[in-house]
């Protein structure tokens, strides 16, 4: 079945940067567009980032635009999320989530992704 087990969180401050990676597995990874997603304590799940099969097209939630950069790498079935000059409101759990590409999952619509990982938790302190 598809798994996903995300990786790199933890705790820096402002202004620092880190590098979360999700690995997959149990699916052709080119099968599926990709997202992250993070949830801090009582709010949403909110969408940060996507991307299509081949890495070519991405987007990127406001909140994170300039700062944060997706990729993946299909010879390695990882995603990645490179958060640059991050911020205290960037704390939050981060998860990865996997679906078939269109319009909803490419704006990164959490309602439309099946497949999640367990989460990496980010802290950034001021």
């Amino acid at each position: 079945q598809v798994q996903l087990v995300e990786s790199g969180g933890g705790s820096v401050q402002a202004g620092g940067s880190l590098r979360l990676s999700c690995v997959a597995s149990g699916y052709t990874f080119t099968r599926y567009c990709m997202a992250w997603f993070r949830q801090a304590s009582a709010k949403e799940r909110e969408g940060v980032a996507a991307i299509n099969l081949s890495g070519g097209s991405t987007y990127a939630a406001d909140s994170v635009k300039g700062r944060f950069t997706i990729s993946r790498d299909n010879a390695k079935n990882t995603l990645y999320l490179q958060m640059n000059s991050l911020k205290p409101e960037d704390t939050a759990m981060y998860y990865c989530a996997a679906d078939r590409c269109t319009g909803a999952t490419m704006r990164a619509d959490p309602d439309m992704y099946t497949y999640w990982g367990q989460g990496t938790q980010v802290t950034v302190s001021s």
